[in-house]
Order: structure tokens, then sequence, then C-alpha cells
């Protein structure tokens, strides 16, 4: 039977797609290979080389047009950024950092120069490790860069070390050597066109390689050498502007001070109303105010915590819910705050002003400000207004987390109640709600007093307010799911636990399982909770926060898993190591010991050893699990794990 040669058709196809894909040259190159091997007839074979090396043309040119693009687009934010110059640092470092990734080299650099030295120095490096490179000052003529600023004309090198066109000085062969670069492109910034030109500095792209520059690439940098004169000589300007402006208004300070404080009374009254109106959120008040009283601005909520900032690092952030530093700041916030309501006024405590928010008599929380040590009346009554919006804002803020929760609460009852009459269904609805319930979650069930529990289901809302958490009341105590943050059950019930006591202003006691994915495993990470909560309160431990892995054997009883091996391991794990470092047999004389009732003379004849050995024993055993070791709770412990241990086969 004779064979037919493939058709070209499919091969052509693929050229297409891979050309469409964007794939490598590699992978268009391997289709003249496959349609060889597929035994494509010689002339359709010609065909498929003669469009293979067509889509390599075209993939080039794309590449080429991909890569212009890329340029322009950084020439065009360049530009942007020049349009909206605030920060000078901010522009030329965004430019140096553009060069080194438009050009894909290891380095890039710009040096200005100092008119009063008479030299240039490294204002912005990008892509630098050397202290001493960083701190380079270059005289005119000396090296790369000087030639640069002297003859006002773009340089390279592809090897700067070897290179006998510039004037070498152990200064800066020593910066460029602790830099290790060896390539390197100079280009002038000019201010001017033509002989009349201006050299101020020169920008530099450098690689730690040996390489050549090709003219393209000298072309880019000097559009953004250009961009980076523009926005010196701009900064420059402005700064001369900012001078002739501060000169008039000394000239007229009582004026101006006047007009300054009725144009901000009126921008912060429609600033503020405003906000109302658009349905701003916190965060939105915080920059408002910030940007008025030209301060750093935070809100915390209720409990010192807090909410949002805006402006430089005020410090709001400082701190976490498990950090006594944290907490220690939290509760002297409140402390101000509380003197704020009592005053009716913002009061200055710790360099910061803080401002109570109030909802009636109710303390939402505090607006605080930093950076201002003094305000004078019309930037304290503003800051006292703002109050009064933010307590808008947070009542608004409440009440729509308050909804949110009811109707998750809904679902987290559903998954309590029938996990397997619509498991889908039950998944479904939780995305729906923005709660993900395949990925892995935490169940923590916390209860107090009869007369705090209406207190706890509220703290309940504020506490997981933000984090993605949800919660419900459920057969007496208050069930909270949160996303597994890989801290373990119990951290996370002793955080809430915690929290949940100040918020709610009573002990608070909670059990955490987990983590669960999925409605099932969520439902049963509830039931082990419920027992958990119950073993806590039977053992005494009301008003903090555990897990079923941590009451010990007890947890071993409680909890789904039923750890044997990691409670035996938990127990004895000092004994077994040091026995199997050293060939000892600690673990058997303990057993022993307890076998013969504590008995050191029964224990010694069992053992088939002096009764010193026995007391030497039971003191590596003393140092290895501590001086607790024998009491009633752990020695109860320690003969179950030693029960467990044997059983397993130990």
């Amino acid at each position: 039977m004779s064979h037919r040669p493939t058709s070209a058709a499919p091969h052509l196809r693929r050229l297409f797609e891979l050309l469409a894909a964007g794939a490598p040259a590699e992978e268009l190159g391997a289709v003249v290979a496959d349609a060889r091997r597929d035994g494509v007839d010689a002339p359709d074979l010609a065909e498929v080389e003669r469009a293979t090396e067509a889509a390599s043309r075209v993939r080039n040119t794309l590449r080429q047009h991909r890569r212009r693009e890329t340029e322009l687009t950084a020439l065009f934010d360049t530009a942007g950024d020049l349009a909206a110059l605030r920060d000078l640092d901010a522009v030329l470092r965004s430019i140096v950092r553009r060069a080194r990734m438009l050009l894909g080299t290891d380095t890039a650099y710009l040096t200005l120069a100092d008119e009063e030295a008479g030299d240039t120095y490294m204002r912005v490096t990008d892509g630098s490790v050397s202290e001493l490179f960083q701190n380079l000052r270059l005289q005119l003529g000396e090296g790369l860069g000087g030639l640069v600023a002297q003859t006002a004309r773009p340089y390279a090198s592809p090897d700067y070390r070897t290179d006998g066109r510039f004037l070498h000085t152990g200064s800066i062969d020593a910066g460029v050597l602790d830099e290790g670069l060896v390539a390197i492109l100079g280009v002038p910034l000019l201010l001017g066109s033509g002989s009349g030109g201006q050299v101020i500095g020169a920008l530099f792209a450098a690689d730690r390689t040996p390489r050549t520059f090709a003219p393209e690439e000298v072309a880019l940098l000097c559009s953004l050498a250009d961009h980076a004169a523009i926005a010196i000589d701009t900064a420059r300007t402005m700064a001369d502007a900012r001078l002739a402006l501060a000169e008039l208004a000394e000239a007229n300070a009582v004026i101006r001070e006047h007009s300054a404080a009725m144009q901000r009374a009126a921008e912060s009254h429609d600033r503020l109303t405003d906000l109302v109106l658009r349905g701003g959120d916190v965060s939105d008040v915080a920059a408002a105010v910030a940007g008025l009283l030209k301060g750093d601005v935070a809100v915390h909520d209720g409990s010192g915590w807090p909410l949002t900032e805006a402006g430089g690092p005020g410090g709001a952030s400082a701190g976490g819910r498990e950090d006594p530093a944290g907490a220690e700041q939290a509760a002297a916030l409140v402390a101000a705050a509380e003197s704020s309501r009592a005053t009716a006024h913002a009061v200055f405590r710790d360099g910061r002003w803080v401002c109570a928010v109030l909802a009636g008599q109710e303390l939402l929380g505090c607006l605080v400000l930093y950076g201002r040590p003094e305000l004078d009346d019309p930037d304290r009554r503003l800051f006292e207004r703002s109050s009064v919006v933010t307590s808008l804002l947070l009542l608004l803020r409440r009440s729509v987390a308050e909804t949110e929760n009811r109707v998750r609460g809904d679902l987290v009852t559903d998954l309590l109640t029938a996990p397997d009459r619509d498991p889908a269904g039950l998944v479904a609805r939780g995305r729906r709600l923005g709660i993900d319930l395949d990925r892995p979650h935490f169940l923590l069930v916390a209860r107090t007093g009869e007369t705090a529990r209406e207190r706890l289901a509220d703290a309940t809302v504020q506490y997981l307010f933000g984090c993605g958490g949800v919660s419900a009341v459920h057969e007496g105590a208050v069930v909270l799911l949160l996303p597994s943050d890989g801290a373990g059950p119990g951290a996370a019930a002793r955080a809430a636990a915690g929290q949940l006591g100040r918020l709610a202003g009573a002990p608070v006691t909670v059990a955490g399982a987990g983590p669960a994915a999925g409605p099932r495993a969520i439902a049963d990470a509830h039931a082990e909770g419920v027992r958990c909560l119950r073993a806590m309160h039977v053992l005494g431990r009301d008003g903090g926060g555990a897990c079923a892995a941590e009451l010990g054997f007890v947890g071993v009883l409680l909890g789904d898993q039923h750890d044997v091996d990691g409670f035996v391991a938990a127990t004895l794990g000092p004994l077994l190591e040091y026995d199997a470092q050293r060939g000892t047999q600690l673990v058997r004389t303990l057993r022993a010991y307890f076998g013969c009732g504590a008995s050191l003379t029964r224990a010694k004849e069992e053992l088939h050893v002096h009764v010193n050995t026995v007391v030497q024993r039971l003191d590596r055993v003393h140092a290895l699990l501590g001086p607790g070791w024998n009491t009633p709770e752990q020695t109860l412990e320690l003969q179950l794990a030693l029960r467990l241990h044997l059983l397993s086969g130990g």
C-alpha cells in the first residue's frame, strides 16, 4: 500500500496560530520539522518553509513595533510626570528607572553639575549596589561622564576599564570597579539647543558585562535625558516662582492669613458636605482633613484600633492586636477620646490631636491628627467639625455591615443545620456573598454571660469588619467563620477572645476548630468547637481561647481527627528522642515506675537494675519534662500517653 503525502494546510494554519500567540522563533522553526516528519511532499514542504520564513520576518517586525511602542509609552509617561511635576526627585528616579528598564541594563544613573564646586555628582541611581560608586564626584573631562559633560555629546564604551579614550582617575576607576561596571553609555542633559546649549548633567546606562549599544538605544537615552533636563529646569523655575511668591506673601502677611482662613473655612465646608452627599467613606474624610490641615490624619474605632489613615506614616498602623505595644497605644487613644468627649473639644495628647467621634453618648471612635503640634482656632474648629462627619459615616458603615452580616449569617445557620442538603447550593450562595466556602476557614464558637450576650453579637460584627469573616448566633452561642491565616485555630480563638472581651465589656470564651473547607467539613468543625467550648468551661478556662489540640488528652477525645500520634509525640517527645539518640530506657523506666504505683523499690525489681539507677533515670525525666511532670494532671496525661505508645507498638 502506497503512503499518501500529508497536506501542508495544517502546518500553515499552525504557523498562523503561533504567530497570533506571539510564540518564540524556535516554535515557528519547529513547524518545518513537523511537516517534514509528517511526510509533506516536496512542493508543499517548500511552501511551508517559505511561509515559516515570512512568519519569522513578521514576528521580528512585530517585536520591533512592540519595542518601539514600549519606548514611546515610557516617553509619554515621562511627559505626563513632567506635566504633573510635584517632586523632582520622584520624576528623576522614574526617568532613571525607565532608562534601565528600556535598555535592559544592570544599572542606570544621573549626574548633575555642581556650579559651586565646579564638578558633577551622583543625583539618582537605580540598580547600584556600591556606596563608593553612589558618592562619586567627577571633574569636567574626567572619565566618560566628565567627557560627556565637557563635550555635550553622547559617548559609549563597550568595556570602560580598557577604553583609552577617557581620562581615568583612581577614584573614578575604584568606584566603577566596586560597582562592577563594564559597558557604559552616557548622554548629556542639555538646556537650550545649538552651540548655546548648557550641559546641566548626564544620564547613563551601564552593564556589568561587555556590550555594544545600538544607535536606537543611544537615541532613546537622549530622549529620556531631554525629559530629565526639562524636569530640572521646570523645578528650578518653580523654585524661583515659589521664592517670589514667598517674598510677596511676606509683604502681605496679614491679608494673606485672613484670606487663607476664609478660604479654608469655605473649602472645608464644601468638601465635607460633598463627601456626605456623594456617599464618601471614612478614608475620604481622613484624606480631606489631612489635606485641609496639612497633617497626617487617622481614624480609630471605639477600642482604639486603626480604621484608616491619610498622609504620611502617622503611626496609626503601629502595633497589631496581638502586640502589647499596639494594645497600649490603643488604650491611650481611648483615654484621650474620653477626655475629648468630657470637654466637648479636641485634646492634645502625646504629640497628637485627638477628637472623639460620638453618636449621642456612644463613643464610635476618634479622629487623630499628627504633625501639627499647634492648631489655631479656625483649624481646631475644622478638626472638631470633621469628627461629626466621621460619626455619620461610621454609623452608616456599621449599619451596612450589620445588614450584610445578617444576610451572611443566614448562610452560616444553613451551613450548620443542613450542610448535606444542598452543598453545591451553599457554596454558590457563599460566592455570591463574597465567601468562598471551598477555601480553608477557621470555625470559632464564642460564649459569654447572659447579661453580655446581646453585646457579644454586636461586638462580633465590629470584630469581623473588614477581615472577610462572617458571624451568626446559633444555639445560644456566636459562631464566627474566618478565612484561615495559617496561624492555627488556637491562636485565632485567643485573639478573638481578647478583642471580643474588650468590645463586649465582659469575659468571652472562644473555642476554635479547623481549618475546614466545604459545608460538611465546616459543620464538623462547628461540632468540634462546641465540644471544645464545653470542655473549656469544665476545665475552668472561661474567658480565654483554645482549640481541641491544645487541651491535652481531652483534646484527643474531643477532636474529630483523634490525633493519637500527635498527642504521644507532644507528651513523650523529649523522652522518646533522648532514648532514640542515646539508647537509654527512660520511657520503659517511667512506665514501670507508674505501673508499680510510684514505688522505687518495686520498679527497680521489675527493671532488674539498682534503685540508684531508677532514681537517676527519673532525675533525667525531671530535667527533660520539667518540674511539673509528677503533678496529678501531668501524670494522668503521661500514663495515657505511655499506654497509647505501648498499644501502637512503641
